[in-house]
């Protein structure tokens, strides 16, 4: 039956369209039902087969049809594994997919695995309804459900099967309407009271109670939110200015945005305390109002260990006298955009052990403490939980929200690992079958059928240069004298897109997961291990497919001319850096693979040294490598990660290779090529490294990045050479991220790489591990014509490419992330049964109750609270001089040799502290430092890290 829809649609333009659509009903479409004799066949896996026997207390056999606000707001129950024989219609994931893409799409993907029928009642004759007079698009939309639950009830009927139809819904009215319909209607609170042995169920419920009812300490005024169409307005008007809220590491009552700063004179705003924040937490979109210039303050004067007391305290002003020379952009959140809010790992805090409603410590240290409804305390007390936020009340100090689920004993690895990929946002379930019918025979060796429009280059002195251990190995090098004088140079890489084709299952889940990441004691492979680790990667002494950049230089190291071509290797070695580099220091070695090595090694300084002379920096970070017990994978030891020249040289080629790429794409692409930028960091980043340096009489030009790199080179102090290093590893901490873009989005004069120092870059040598380089494989082999352009592939549509890049982005930020996370727990367990008196730590941040101390040896950095406890200001005995940056006893100056100055040399001491210690709670870490030298007379104490 034919039926048409008319509507009017708002152009781009302003202008109104009459758009008519045609609309057929039909009568062939499934019900979902496994034993269904009328409708047309459901498959097997999917139908709907209710068991005979119920885990509910009061229904038998029965499907359950949800309302749309069941899946909005009780996601976490109407997605539970015991929940099956579910049929979701098409009106429900029309609103959803309205409401927020990001839940339908993980609707899709949850439901893919259940007893879950999408019913299309739309388009069904005897389910559609048309919208009536007068009649809203909601109510319309709940009188189309219920329709759905009254045809399949006397459906089941009809058929004289024994299968009840339960409609789930929390609105009131919609369940007077259903049981009015003669339908079985209940809320989601009372049906999950009806099922056994699944206690949790009831502590999941999307939570509307307002706990402060038993809690004064937890009563907070705050603002009321302005409406999004007021705030868009206003931003519009530049009254408001939107960003994406960060919180302070330091201070979970301050956070900041990043603006468009044309015509402001900052890039930045300030957000201080509870009050301004108004309910906005980390990674919020928000509307902030700019404060009066009075009102305005320095950025992070102290540190806050978050308890009860310093909550109540949060909001007073800094008790010293307000410099306004040096104060920041300060302003308060006037509205929340969209919050991206999610699952939270965390603990309950043992203060409310015993009680009905209980306060969650998120390990992220910037998210604010969540009060949860749960039966379950005591059993749930030293475990780690997922919590979700439901809501931020006006008057609640702290968000409300609901159980998860249950991870695991706070402290076990397996627990603690997988806490730290969930709170990174790290996709780490297994592969799926889809995914592994993509992949060719394990038994898959190279053969003629490979040969066709392939380089053979097995003949080639061919070899890779890893860390220790790695057996994803993306890259390959070779090196040839020419009889002119001149190199032939190849820069070899995986050819991982013979393998992973677009629009293919395995092609989806790499876009999907971006990036594989590495922790201590694991890899969460981007491809399945079958390429990633056996054919794709370039073992010695295996026939292996490659895309090659070859090139003919000169002894300069100066490109002559360039070749791409897919090809054929056989890697001679599979060296480590330390054991390339033996090799090439080795003066009784003269093989022509050495000889080779050599050559690169020479050719790699020269190329690093015209790079350096154009400006690129020379950064650094703290990195450590564990080594671990074989069978338990405990810590046994660490160590900082020693640098070689054959680290060097590697990273040299990789860098030439990936701006050669980077021409050519988008000499062919210019509107779809995936390239890298690192945008230029604005001056006033540098100010508080500036003024750090002024105090060893030191300056900072950075005017250009070959001006600051002269800079660095310049900052040496004879007395700790360890000196540069914490400046360069501050210096970092000032630069933008390093970001993947479309070029079509992004004029040419912004692709320049900062750090690198290059007017255009990309990454081509790692497609084992980055879908960025997947993306950049196949525009390089339609460059060169090797593939032909398809058609309407994701690729080559620069919205699409553009999509995927901010996909890329965050995975590679969360990558990152995860792998701190993973090194700081593991020196938590490598420290946990051992006694240190001190080790070395360097000051990176001095603030007027504490400071930072970043200990090199494991590459962690901690807060020392000096105040005393309940309080954020020092004791008498000490002075805070904001200008010189450092902290002295009150009887001496600056000069004293126990003044704490920034980037001096302490003594501290590291402790673990156990999970059920009181600090562990208040803190949310477990690692604790204590200054030891020098000793300021306080009393000392340890708090977390």
């Amino acid at each position: 039956m034919l039926q048409k829809k008319q509507f009017l649609k708002k152009t781009k333009k302003g202008t109104i369209t009459k758009i008519v659509q045609e609309h057929y009903l039909r009568d062939d479409l499934s019900c979902g039902l496994l034993a269904c004799t009328k409708c047309t066949p459901t498959p097997t896996e999917k139908a709907l087969n209710p068991p005979e026997t119920s885990r509910s207390t009061i229904y038998g056999p029965h499907i359950i049809i949800p309302d749309t606000n069941v899946f909005l707001h009780q996601y976490d129950i109407i997605m539970h594994p015991f929940m099956n024989d579910v049929i979701v219609c098409q009106t429900v994931m029309d609103e959803v997919r309205h409401r927020s893409l990001v839940l339908y799409n993980k609707m899709l993907k949850c439901m893919s695995d259940k007893r879950y029928f999408t019913l299309a009642n739309e388009h069904h004759r005897g389910m559609h309804v048309e919208k009536e007079q007068g009649e809203t698009i909601n109510d319309r939309n709940d009188r189309a459900i219920r329709n759905v639950a009254i045809w399949m009830q006397k459906h089941v009927n009809d058929l004289g099967l024994n299968i009840q139809v339960v409609f789930l819904t929390d609105d009131a009215e919609n369940k007077r309407k259903a049981l009015e319909n003669g339908l079985i209607a209940i809320s989601v609170r009372d049906y999950v009271e009806t099922v056994e042995n699944l206690p949790e169920l009831a502590d999941m419920l999307y939570n509307e109670d307002s706990f402060e009812k038993n809690d004064d300490k937890a009563v907070f005024e705050f603002d009321n939110h302005v409406s999004l169409e007021a705030a868009m307005q206003g931003i519009q008007s530049k009254r408001y200015y939107q960003g994406t809220l960060s919180i302070s590491m330091y201070n979970p009552h301050e956070g900041s945005i990043f603006v468009d700063s044309e015509g402001l004179g900052f890039s930045s705003v300030v957000i201080k305390g509870l009050k301004n924040l108004n309910r906005s937490i980390q990674g919020d979109s928000v509307a902030v109002e700019i404060l009066p210039r009075e009102m305005w303050s320095s950025s992070l004067n102290d540190i806050i260990a978050e308890t009860e007391d310093q909550l109540d305290d949060e909001n007073k002003q800094d008790e010293m006298a307000v410099d306004l020379e040096n104060v920041v952009p300060c302003g308060r959140v006037v509205a929340i955009i969209k919050r991206p809010w999610r699952t939270y790992c965390g603990s309950i805090d043992p203060n409310y052990a015993n009680s009905l409603y209980v306060m969650v410590n998120p390990m992220d240290k910037r998210v604010p403490r969540i009060r949860i409804r749960t039966k379950q305390a005591q059993s749930l007390l030293n475990q780690r939980i997922l919590v979700a936020i439901d809501k931020w009340d006006i008057n609640s100090k702290y968000p409300s929200g609901h159980f998860f689920r249950k991870l695991g004993v706070a402290g076990d690895r397996q627990t603690e690992t997988e806490a730290i990929l969930i709170e990174n946002d790290v996709p780490f379930d297994e592969f799926t079958q889809s995914v592994l019918d993509c992949l060719p025979s394990k038994d898959w060796i190279v053969t003629d059928v490979d040969l066709p429009n392939r380089m053979d280059l097995r003949h080639l002195d061919v070899c890779s240069i890893d860390p220790p251990g790695c057996t994803d190995i993306d890259d390959a090098l070779h090196c040839v004298p020419l009889p002119n004088g001149n190199f032939q140079v190849g820069v070899h890489i995986a050819d991982v897109t013979h393998f992973v084709k677009p629009n293919t299952p395995m092609d989806t889940e790499a876009a999907h997961r971006s990036t594989t990441v590495y922790l201590v004691d694991r890899r969460i492979d981007m491809l399945p291990s079958l390429l990633g680790t056996n054919l794709c990667s370039l073992h010695s002494n295996v026939d292996r497919l490659a895309f090659s950049c070859i090139w003919e230089l000169n002894p300069n190291g100066e490109i002559l001319n360039t070749k791409f071509t897919k090809s054929i290797i056989r890697s001679k070695e599979s060296f480590t850096y330390d054991q390339a580099q033996k090799r090439i220091d080795d003066v009784n070695l003269n093989d022509s693979l050495t000889i080779s090595m050599r050559a690169l090694n020479q050719l790699a300084k020269k190329i690093r040294k015209r790079r350096m002379d154009q400006g690129a920096l020379t950064l650094a970070s703290p990195e450590v490598r564990f080594s671990l017990e074989n069978e338990s994978q405990d810590p046994v030891d660490v160590e900082l990660k020693e640098l070689k020249d054959t680290n060097a040289l590697v990273e040299e080629f990789m860098l030439l290779a990936n701006v050669s790429v980077a021409k050519k794409i988008f000499e062919s692409f210019p509107d779809v090529a995936v390239l890298r930028k690192h945008p230029r960091p604005s001056h006033e980043n540098f100010d508080v490294l500036k003024q750090a340096l002024n105090v060893y009489g030191f300056s900072l030009d950075c005017s250009t990045s070959k001006s600051l790199s002269d800079s660095l080179d310049n900052i040496n102090l004879d007395s700790d050479p360890y000196f540069n290093k914490i400046v360069r590893i501050m210096t970092t901490r000032c630069m933008m991220q390093a970001v993947y873009f479309c070029s079509g989005t992004t004029a040419p004069s912004d692709f320049w790489h900062y750090g690198l120092a290059m007017d255009i870059y990309t990454h081509f040598t790692s497609p084992i591990r980055r879908y960025a380089d997947v993306l950049v494989h196949r525009l390089l082999a339609v460059a060169i014509g090797y593939e032909t352009m398809p058609p309407n592939v994701a690729f080559l549509k620069k919205d699409l490419v553009s999509d995927q890049c901010d996909v890329m982005n965050h995975r590679h930020r969360m990558a990152q992330m995860a792998s701190r996370a993973s090194i700081e727990f593991f020196t938590r367990l490598y420290l946990k049964d051992k006694e240190f008196e001190s080790e070395d730590a360097y000051i990176i941040k001095i603030v007027k109750n504490g400071f930072v101390a970043l200990v090199p040896k494991y590459g962690i950095e901690g807060m020392i609270f000096l105040s005393e406890q309940g309080k954020n200001t020092l004791p008498n005995h000490l002075k805070y001089d904001p200008e010189h940056l450092c902290i002295y006893p009150s009887d001496s100056s600056i000069n004293d040799p126990r003044c704490l100055k920034i980037f001096g040399k302490v003594k501290v001491s590291l402790q673990v502290i156990n999970e059920n210690d009181q600090r562990a709670s208040l803190t949310r870490k477990k690692l604790g430092m204590t200054l030891i030298e020098p000793c300021l007379d306080q009393r000392k104490r340890s708090l977390s890290l």
